[in-house]
């Protein structure tokens, strides 16, 4: 059989993929893009999206118990957890099927198979046909990654679970050990908190969320415990012993080791990128601790040969994959593409509260040489807030005192995952303290207070 000739071939229907195929495509390349599972990816399937749709009805249920303060009344409250998971896989599998119109709608040609690398703008793919050649100057792989495993804590479907399991729960557990606070961690530990399992985070570093402004962490600290967290920082799981119906989970916390038993445990310690059985070493690419090593523009170094997404390394974030996805198709067709800043992609938690930062964290601007000057303005000053009867949260924002430029904006608390854009916007456009002082918010919202926190890195906050 003859090769199927294409102008892109795009390796990974995730966020990163999909969105360089159909960009591709606006743009005039004949273009292919292979998946070996589903389209949508992890992000769309089993990650982003089921997850906010679980965490939505934990959301529903935690103020269902709180009618009482709206002058409302609930009796009875329960849920279903079958029915949750089921809405939730509803909602990933009408958005996966909307990727396959788009492609259609796109002219994409979608291959569901294995590809792997064949040589200079070769790739073989791998279906239940049999094997195909395709060939195009320009191939991009967006393999995005996987859940790592640590010897000891690997998951057996059963008592120890993956984030995939944790999606479509078996059972309700009742004592949970989630190990590992990152996003992925926190909020399966909201989720399952939420809904009345008794829960256990443990995390190896000296916080919660790490990556976070340490202020920030310190108090959805304080929340998670106020809502029957229990919470171990600087803390290991060694080893688990796997018994019938529970595993006694060996936690090492300052330099004693104690045990203690549990039903169920997540472990969500971060991620591997999928760079096996691809052909990249035989093509000469250069790997970095399971990450496609890449220049600004997602390049490999290998002629016509691209990486994007979690596979191309930190920040682990569908946004950024779906950005460099963009930026490569207009490279390949030829267009004037900007490199994109690592330092203005928003990371977003959906935890209760949620968190969401931009940009460096107080510290790091510290670290970086600069002379600061924070704001902070707490929700228990805004109106929105206490009328929305979410009075616990805070805004903080890090400008550099010399030139006004906003360094970083870090948020906890009610719906501040879409606040934190206004930042973004603010980042990119390259504003200055006195832009965003002469903006005017709407009131009564809760971005007032994204006001505020501007005003009091200043001395000018009016409410507080």
């Amino acid at each position: 059989m003859a090769a199927r000739n294409f102008d892109m071939i795009v390796i990974g229907a995730g966020p990163g993929g999909y969105v360089a195929a159909i960009r591709g495509a606006q743009l005039g390349l004949n273009v292919a893009c292979v998946e070996r599972e589903h389209l949508g990816g992890i992000c769309l399937n089993w990650g982003c999206i089921p997850t906010k749709a679980m965490l939505r009805s934990a959301e529903v249920f935690h103020l269902m118990h709180r009618a009482k303060e709206f002058g409302l009344k609930a009796d009875g409250v329960s849920y279903d957890l079958d029915a949750v998971v089921k809405r939730s896989r509803g909602v990933a599998k009408q958005l996966s099927g909307g990727i396959g119109h788009l492609f259609k709608k796109n002219k994409v040609t979608t291959i569901m198979g294995t590809a792997k690398l064949a040589g200079k703008g070769k790739v073989t793919v791998t279906t239940d046909k049999g094997t195909e050649d395709l060939t195009a100057p320009a191939i991009v792989v967006a393999t995005g990654a996987r859940a790592r495993e640590l010897p000891g804590l690997e998951a057996d479907h059963d008592l120890v679970w993956t984030y995939k399991d944790a999606l479509v729960p078996k059972r309700m557990p009742k004592d949970l050990l989630v190990i590992g606070s990152g996003a992925i961690g926190i909020e399966f530990a909201s989720f399952f908190n939420t809904l009345g399992a008794k829960t256990t985070v443990v995390e190896v570093m000296d916080r919660i969320l790490p990556v976070e402004d340490a202020e920030i962490s310190a108090f959805a600290k304080k929340q998670f415990v106020k809502q029957g967290m229990t919470i171990l920082e600087k803390a290991g799981v060694k080893k688990l012993d796997r018994q019938k119906g529970k595993v006694t989970a060996h936690i090492e916390q300052n330099g004693k080791v104690t045990t203690q038993d549990f039903d169920t445990v997540i472990s969500a310690v971060g991620i591997v990128g999928n760079v096996e059985n691809l052909g990249l070493e035989e093509a000469g690419v250069k790997i970095d601790r399971t990450h496609v090593v890449t220049d600004e523009f997602c390049r490999t170094g290998v002629e016509g040969l691209y990486a994007i997404g979690d596979i191309a390394g930190a920040p682990w974030l569908a946004h950024k994959a779906s950005h460099e996805g963009v930026m490569v198709a207009e490279l390949i067709a030829g267009k004037h593409a900007h490199p994109i800043k690592p330092g203005s992609i928003a990371g977003c938690t959906y935890c209760q509260p949620q968190v969401a930062s931009v940009g460096l964290t107080e510290a790091k601007a510290k670290e970086a040489g600069f002379d600061i000057k924070v704001g902070r303005f707490p929700f228990i000053g805004n109106g929105k807030a206490i009328a929305l009867g979410e009075p616990e949260g805070m805004i903080k924002t890090v400008f550099d005192a010399k030139t006004g430029e906003l360094l970083g904006a870090h948020m906890v608390g009610a719906e501040v995952t879409e606040l934190i854009q206004g930042y973004v916007v603010g980042r990119q456009l390259e504003t200055t303290e006195e832009d965003l002082m002469a903006t005017v918010f709407p009131h009564p919202t809760l971005s007032e207070m994204m006001h505020e926190s501007v005003l009091d890195a200043y001395g000018r906050a009016i409410h507080f």
